[in-house]
């Protein structure tokens, strides 16, 4: 048993997984155990993994190698599932944590767990995430949604030193590709059912349903957030974490075809499930001209098609939806929510300004 498991989903990431070992070997903090998921990998991944247990004995690696990719989702859903720790980190192949890293997102759940008051309960904690290749740099501190029904990397492409991203703050997500959950408050958000994958040894594993599986990739973590903020959880950026991120590791690159009609039909699914009917209706003209620029934007880049492609497929999929229940005692939670969002829209705006800035 271990206090944290550091769930890391790999398909075709052979090239990632020793930089990412050798970072977790270097942690401070020593109570925590390795989850590799592969999602049915066409690289030598799957025998890497094998061995991975007998190369490095302190990090006490199990795995589960799936017969067939199953999607972000999946992956990280059996992790979960197979985890018995309190606290669950998920990590992606591509990423290099800083030696202090596991220790400063377990303090942030140690700090909430002594909080007294009507501080709302730590559901995740997102770390700040910097450009491997440009360090100076950031990637990530914590994800942000907008009226206009984007969601967005706080701080992208901007100094990592920057005041506003030195400090703790409350933020809309985290980024699932490296954030830890508190498993209790997982299950708790659940969406109800569960799945099942087969691996390659033909064994059957079973899971419920933390990321929903029909995204399969690509906002889904906004997703689980969505849930947990309508529960009145919280989600809080820890900038003393640090962590080294390539980005599109497995897809390949920021922008492609794949990538781009995923997201736009997942951002769909997302919003409709998520927000009651009179929510949708109030946000209905911030969506639609984020629909129309994000239209425009991809027809500059060659992916015009694929975008909409990818919305229609979102119109069409949304009788089949898992739509969240309105319940009248998260009524604040909403409203919350919607403030959260208009923050969101302002924070986006001022971030786009800084980035013209540095460039």
């Amino acid at each position: 048993m271990c206090r944290v498991t550091v769930v890391i989903p790999n398909y075709n990431g052979l090239k990632f997984m020793e930089p990412c070992m050798s970072a977790l070997k270097k942690q401070t903090y020593t109570d925590f155990c390795v989850l590799i998921v592969d999602n049915g990998s066409k690289d030598s991944s799957a025998e890497w993994i094998s061995h991975a247990a007998k190369a490095w004995p302190e990090l006490r690696i199990s795995s589960i190698l799936l017969k067939e990719n199953t999607g972000f989702a999946g992956a990280v859903n059996l992790g979960i599932e197979e985890a018995k720790s309190e606290l669950i980190l998920l990590l992606n192949n591509d990423t290099e944590p800083e030696p202090e890293f596991i220790d400063r997102l377990v303090a942030a759940f140690d700090r909430s767990s002594q909080s007294k008051g009507r501080e709302k309960e730590l559901f995740a904690a997102s770390p700040k995430m910097l450009q491997l290749y440009n360090r100076e740099l950031l990637d990530d501190a914590g994800d942000g949604f907008c009226l206009l029904g984007w969601a967005f990397q706080r701080g992208v492409g901007q100094p990592e030193s920057m005041p506003r991203y030195e400090r703790e703050a409350s933020v809309f997500s985290a980024c699932a590709g490296a954030s830890m959950y508190k498993k209790e408050l997982l299950s708790r958000v659940a969406i109800p059912g569960s799945r099942s994958f087969e691996d390659r040894d033909g064994n059957v594993h079973t899971c419920r349903e933390y990321f929903d599986t029909e995204h399969f990739a690509y906002l889904e973590d906004l997703d689980l957030s969505f849930r947990a903020r309508i529960q009145g959880l919280r989600i809080s950026y820890v900038p003393d974490a640090r962590v080294l991120h390539v980005g599109s590791g497995t897809s390949g690159s920021k922008y492609n075809s794949f990538k781009v009609r995923l997201a736009a039909r997942n951002n769909v699914w997302l919003c409709y499930k998520n927000l009651p009917i009179l929510l949708l209706l109030l946000n209905l003209p911030g969506f639609l001209a984020g629909i129309l620029i994000k239209q425009l934007f991809f027809v500059k880049r060659g992916f015009g098609r694929d975008y909409a492609l990818g919305f229609l497929e979102g119109i069409r999929g949304i009788p089949g939806c898992r739509k969240k229940t309105f319940r009248p005692g998260n009524l604040m939670n909403y409203v919350h929510i919607e403030l959260f969002m208009l923050r969101d829209t302002f924070s986006y705006a001022a971030d786009l300004c800084r980035r013209k800035l540095f460039k």
